[in-house]
């Protein structure tokens, strides 16, 4: 087996234990008898448990990045794409939280570290923002008086939204689907969209994971 699956194979065995144990609970020998590579083997990628937790969290970090390029490269309107980028940001932070059970606390506690983690994540996000509103101005759909402002504020505000998403807490009693023409409103209005009359806009809004 490859140095990289091997490695991937360990974190994900490690993953599925905390999960369903806790990092607590699980020990390093839990982890090399469940991978079945030994701990020979486990001590050659990680030097502890902790590093093993960071592994987890960065793997986790990693298919939101994949998520966020898919939506960098649709072939769609660039409203369409900052609501596509607002859900899919809010539905693959809580699928990793709720993917990863247990986990989930300790994930809360060690919320400094994820933050350490999440800078290079943060900075992709941003540059995907700031290009989608480079693409609505360009195209008259936008008219924004700070670029830079204006993609702190959605990335933050993405950013603020996480918890209470996660624990479903956001507009208790109202459907995703019931939510995406008020989203949609609110980025128009944020962004000052400009429609064009000989432009036939489709308002029915669909996101896909």
């Amino acid at each position: 087996m490859s140095i990289t699956k091997t490695r991937q194979k360990l974190v994900e065995m490690a993953r599925e234990l905390f999960a369903r144990k806790g990092m607590e609970n699980t020990t390093m020998n839990d982890i090399a008898v469940a991978s079945k590579c030994g701990r020979r083997t486990l001590y050659t990628y990680f030097r502890n448990k902790e590093e093993i937790y960071y592994a987890v969290i960065e793997s986790e970090l990693e298919l939101l990045s994949d998520d966020l390029d898919r939506v960098a490269t649709m072939d769609a309107e660039p409203e369409q794409k900052l609501l596509q980028l607002i859900y899919t940001h809010l539905h693959t932070i809580k699928e990793a939280v709720t993917r990863n059970g247990t986990l989930r606390a300790e994930f809360f506690r060690n919320i400094w570290m994820v933050e350490k983690m999440r800078k290079a994540l943060d900075a992709e996000e941003c540059l995907i923002i700031r290009r989608i509103i480079e693409e609505g101005i360009a195209q008259g759909k936008f008219k924004v008086e700070n670029i830079e402002l204006m993609t702190d504020i959605i990335h933050y505000t993405c950013r603020g939204l996480e918890v209470p998403y996660i624990y479903d807490r956001l507009a208790i009693g109202l459907s995703e689907e019931d939510s995406l023409p008020i989203v949609r409103n609110i980025i128009r209005r944020t962004l000052g969209y400009e429609e064009n009359k000989q432009e036939i806009i489709n308002n029915n809004d669909k996101i896909t994971y």
